[in-house]
């Protein structure tokens, strides 16, 4: 079986203000990246992106955008909590995910965001994270959604 997912919301914003929230890191840290994000998300580049609720910043390295259309990305595979940690400690694996973001502007003026990941071995932890991962798309997508639409953020001290 291929581990892997897709997620997907519909915001009421044209597909220009909606990338831009995603690929600019100022825009990015205001209601995603709760530890902040360093560098535009362009090909090529290799990004930095850091979470109250994960220890530390992590490499992200840009494979390919277009601009207000698409964004494909890699970073460490998460394959769940540290085997025999109690204290919630996380580990990534030493291969890679592929993440591929879409930017759909739809008839209405609104734009349709899809978010998929794949690439984990087919192992119980690799499972696990993908299932981490997910959630971790979807509460982006809300959280960009609010933002975006609205200029709350919904993360604003969720993880401290």
């Amino acid at each position: 079986m291929e581990l892997k997912f897709r997620v997907a919301a519909r915001i009421a914003k044209p597909a220009h203000e909606v990338f831009e929230a995603v690929a600019d890191p100022a825009r990015l840290s205001e209601y995603f990246t709760t530890g902040g994000a360093q560098g535009r998300l362009e090909t090529g580049a290799t990004v930095s992106w850091d979470f109250h609720d994960y220890p530390g910043a992590f490499p992200v390295h840009v494979i390919e955008v277009v601009p207000d259309e698409k964004i494909v990305l890699e970073w460490a595979a998460y394959e769940g909590q540290a085997p025999g940690v109690d204290d919630g400690a996380m580990q990534d694996a030493d291969y890679r995910t592929r993440v591929t973001m879409s930017f759909k502007p739809l008839d209405d003026g609104r734009t349709l965001v899809e978010i998929a990941e794949e690439g984990w071995r087919e192992t119980q932890a690799a499972l696990d994270g993908s299932y981490g991962n997910c959630h971790g798309w979807t509460q982006m997508l809300c959280a960009l959604k609010i933002w975006v639409e609205h200029g709350i953020n919904l993360r604003a001290d969720f993880y401290k």
